[in-house]
């Protein structure tokens, strides 16, 4: 095969991938772009529904707040625990999060020091619902678990598209041609100028964005695939389960936990949703960076035996490269300025398709001795 062959394939590939992703490409990055900043916004307006908290000496115990809510859903048996989340600091509610058949969240603030639920989100505000439909349009178009594939194969099909056009990135011959819009040029040559140095500016981050959202969005098969090729095996843990037998206090198990990982603080509690599933308590070492923390501890939920322990300062390759998936999809590895660049990143599907697609308008259309710019390679 010819360079010359080679590269019209890579073309019409790329074309055409483009024209039949383009338009869920497009509501997959704005809906992104939306959501960047969504915890900062969602947090804002958290702290003005619940007002100031002022600390008041020792927060109290987890068992404590977590007793106090329970009660307040003993008439609900729909409603089931999910996970608590621990302040981070001094001024920051507990989280308790149940969820209901239709697998809707029901987020209750707790006061740390007194131990009242200051207000849940069971009627959503403007904001809250808002984001909700933000982000079931970004993962899955609002249609449920087929959408939820039809988002991860559009993420995989942009990944190909992505290394298309790097691969016909006019700037391989001529480094200056690559980077340089000539605005008085041919409309047919500004879409083309628009579309490689917006493309080749947001490539690489477009490829990472929605090669992760493929791999979550297929996890059942990425994630076995990534841990055999990298050697990084695991058991699924599971709690043997003991018919008649209750789970053991949270307090007994967050004390067997906490011996696994010294020097860790505690950041969130998932509870099992089955009967054979683990107790999964999440920590954070202070050479973390992130709020949260990506260290695990699983344990039995009947025996307390330790099933599994995820220490972020010793991880396996496997762990590394899943847990890396997170940073790179929403702009976090970077702080402050990657996020912000992430919000332009989710515009540069829209860019592209639209300046693709004017291109594409143009292709029988005559333009006037366009003859030279094809020999000058775009420069």
């Amino acid at each position: 095969m010819t360079y010359k062959t080679l590269r019209n394939f890579v073309f019409a590939l790329h074309r055409y991938i483009g024209l039949g992703v383009g338009l869920i490409a497009i509501i997959i990055g704005l809906t992104g772009s939306l959501l960047v900043f969504q915890s900062e916004i969602t947090t804002y307006q958290k702290h003005f529904q619940i007002g100031s908290i002022t600390p008041k000496g020792e927060m109290l115990p987890i068992e404590v707040v977590l007793n106090t809510v329970t009660k307040s859903y003993a008439s609900q048996p729909d409603f089931k625990l999910n996970r608590v989340y621990v302040p981070t600091k001094p001024d920051e509610p507990f989280d308790v999060v149940y969820v209901t058949k239709k697998d809707d969240w029901i987020e209750n603030y707790v006061h740390p020091y007194t131990g009242a639920v200051l207000v849940n989100n069971l009627n959503p505000n403007p904001v809250e619902r808002f984001y909700k439909i933000i982000y079931a349009l970004h993962y899955s178009l609002l249609v449920g678990d087929i959408g939820y594939k039809i988002v991860g194969t559009v993420g995989l099909l942009v990944c190909i598209l992505t290394i298309t056009g790097i691969f016909l990135w006019p700037g391989w011959r001529n480094l200056l041609a690559g980077f340089k819009i000539k605005w008085n040029a041919h409309p047919k040559r500004v879409n083309f100028d628009i579309h490689k140095v917006a493309g080749v500016i947001a490539g690489v981050f477009l490829f990472f964005t929605f090669f992760t959202g493929f791999c979550w969005n297929f996890g059942e098969f990425s994630e076995p695939v990534i841990r055999v090729i990298t050697f990084s095996v695991k058991q699924e843990p599971v709690s043997q389960y003991i018919p008649g037998q209750s789970p053991l206090k949270l307090t007994e198990q967050l004390q067997t936990a906490q011996v696994q990982l010294p020097g860790a603080e505690l950041r969130s509690v998932y509870f099992p949703q089955k009967p054979d599933s683990p107790l999964m308590i999440r920590y954070k070492f202070p050479e973390e960076i992130g709020d949260y923390g990506i260290s695990y501890v699983y344990l039995d939920q009947y025996s307390g035996k330790v099933l599994q322990v995820d220490n972020a300062l010793k991880p396996l390759l496997g762990d590394r490269i899943l847990n890396s998936f997170t940073p790179l999809h929403y702009g976090t590895f970077g702080g402050l300025s990657s996020r912000i660049l992430y919000v332009f990143v989710g515009l540069a599907p829209l860019i592209l398709f639209i300046t693709g697609f004017m291109m594409w308008q143009y292709r029988k259309r005559p333009t006037p001795d366009f003859s030279s710019v094809r020999k000058n390679s775009w420069n």
